[in-house]
């Protein structure tokens, strides 16, 4: 039995796959059954003075592999898969530790937040702007161009090639509602099954 007597507990996530600790917050006993019922981090925000899901606002949810409770039973640990980034910056951790590997989730939150702030400077928000067909369009071109630089044995001018699909990629991904993780969750699947 867990110990709320004093409302609220300390509560450590760590990914399941990498036991990297993501973050930490706090649960009070509804944030906690709410969680065990939606399989989701839920914690009570002290700032907001609610109970908020992890994820709620940008998706990027913790899903709930594990649950440990310490020896006095006044704190959690949780295991979960995260579903994106988790700090709110973009980081992976909320310690603004970015697996280079993921730095594409963080490129994809920046992507969110120049639409989001409707930024008229911005390259992305005037791209979004123009529609589905130009997105596509653009995304073509720089395809053209990576197959175009892959004939040469400029490695520089590939790789910057390269950089420019999977970024026009991912404001596509945007533009359909997307997200870098639903791809990656099919590819996950399909390594599973080889």
């Amino acid at each position: 039995m867990i110990n709320f007597k004093k409302g609220l507990i300390p509560v450590i996530v760590q990914d399941s796959k990498t036991d990297k600790v993501l973050m930490l917050g706090y649960m009070n006993q509804e944030a906690y059954k709410k969680s065990i019922d939606e399989k989701k981090v839920t914690f009570y925000s002290r700032s907001k003075k609610r109970l908020w899901t992890k994820g709620e606002i940008s998706k990027n949810y913790l899903f709930i592999k594990d649950i440990l409770v310490d020896c006095d039973k006044d704190t959690l640990l949780i295991k979960a898969k995260p579903s994106g980034p988790i700090c709110h910056k973009g980081s992976d951790t909320c310690w603004k530790e970015i697996n280079n590997k993921n730095f594409l989730f963080c490129l994809e939150n920046i992507i969110s937040d120049r639409i989001k702030k409707k930024q008229e400077n911005s390259y992305i928000y005037q791209l979004l702007k123009k529609g589905i067909n130009r997105i596509s369009q653009k995304l073509g071109e720089e395809a053209v161009e990576l197959i175009i630089e892959s004939k040469d044995n400029n490695k520089n001018l590939f790789l910057n090639e390269s950089a420019d699909l999977l970024f026009h990629y991912l404001i596509l991904l945007k533009k359909k509602g997307l997200k870098i993780q639903d791809v990656i969750n099919i590819l996950e699947n399909r390594h599973l099954k080889s």
